[in-house]
């Protein structure tokens, strides 16, 4: 096998990094939301956790701040005297009285008095600020644990393509498979060849893309993935392999990048997975195991032959030989 560096992951991380951003990295801070839920769970949770903390403290520290202005940390055991806020004597039961506050507890303890008007506003503003604070982290949590991409862990690609004959036509093959129970709605496949070439007026393309027709024209690209399936992609002449042979194959250098989406059933969210098939991952003159078996009122998938491939009698010339 040679190893080289690929474009697309087999478990389908790309494998780009953007950088030399200038000032175009402001961007993302114009879309903080969907910074925060595309950084790593680490990084989510300490920022989760600093503003919390941070919050807490300074609003803990403006009702302190309140309390000592007024003088009510020195008279607020008298019992004749009317202070902002009652049984404030310091700073931690400055901050409990916010954490009760915030977190609507309400012990019955510590309560603002009528005669605090800058105790008002600022219970207002904590209200406020609590609200919106709460809102955004707590829906950047949700929307990141909610995200499928952990669904694209239960669907399965073979390791391998194959080339062999269907239908009396040169066909380039690869394995689907739902590991789940509950479908994808509205299932469909696509493929991207990445080859580098060259243009007839001199342009070097590293990274050309060209789209491999799996069944466009007829709709075999929107599948009903309930059990595992064989995508197959016609070699013609409308195709880029279609000067590819046996012989050739080896000093080709390609990656074919495959990309199945669909609707999660029971969350309804878009799913997608990717994988890859490099030169080396492409048998010639192979065929995929059957995996389907019919017992007793329902058909059995065995997935320990999901990557089994056999040898079949297959001409090793390309389709324009």
């Amino acid at each position: 096998r040679r190893e080289r560096q690929r474009f697309v992951d087999k478990n389908g991380r790309c494998n780009v990094q953007h950088g030399n951003l200038g000032g175009e990295s402001s961007r993302y801070l114009s879309d903080l939301f969907t910074t925060l839920v595309d950084l790593k769970w680490r990084w989510n949770l300490l920022i989760f956790l600093l503003t919390y903390t941070v919050a807490w403290l300074v609003m803990a520290s403006m009702w302190w701040g309140i309390a000592y202005l007024r003088g009510d940390l020195h008279q607020a055991r008298d019992d004749t005297y009317s202070p902002c806020v009652a049984n404030v004597y310091n700073f931690p039961s400055a901050f409990l009285f916010f954490i009760e506050t915030e977190a609507t507890i309400g012990y019955g303890h510590r309560y603002i008095t009528e005669r605090c008007p800058e105790g008002i506003v600022l219970f207002l503003f904590q209200s406020l600020l609590g609200s919106i604070v709460d809102a955004f982290l707590i829906g950047c949590m949700f929307i990141k644990m909610s995200q499928p991409k952990k669904r694209a862990e239960t669907l399965m690609f073979s390791r391998a393509a194959v080339v062999s004959q269907r239908d009396g036509k040169l066909c380039l093959m690869f394995r689907v498979g739902n590991l789940r129970n509950s479908h994808m709605v509205s299932a469909q496949i696509r493929c991207k060849l990445i080859k580098s070439r060259q243009t007839p007026e001199g342009e070097f393309l590293p990274l050309d893309q060209c789209e491999l027709d799996v069944g466009f024209g007829t709709g075999a690209d929107q599948l009903f993935l309930v059990s595992p399936l064989t995508i197959c992609h016609e070699i013609n002449s409308k195709s880029p392999f279609f000067g590819l042979s046996q012989r050739s194959l080896r000093s080709e250098q390609f990656e074919i990048v495959v990309i199945l989406e669909g609707i999660v059933e029971t969350t309804g969210m878009t799913c997608q997975a990717r994988t890859s098939y490099t030169e080396d991952e492409v048998l010639w003159g192979h065929r995929f195991l059957p995996v389907m078996t019919l017992e007793d009122g329902f058909f059995r998938v065995d997935y320990s032959q999901f990557h089994a491939t056999f040898e079949v009698p297959t001409p090793p010339y390309s389709v324009k030989e």
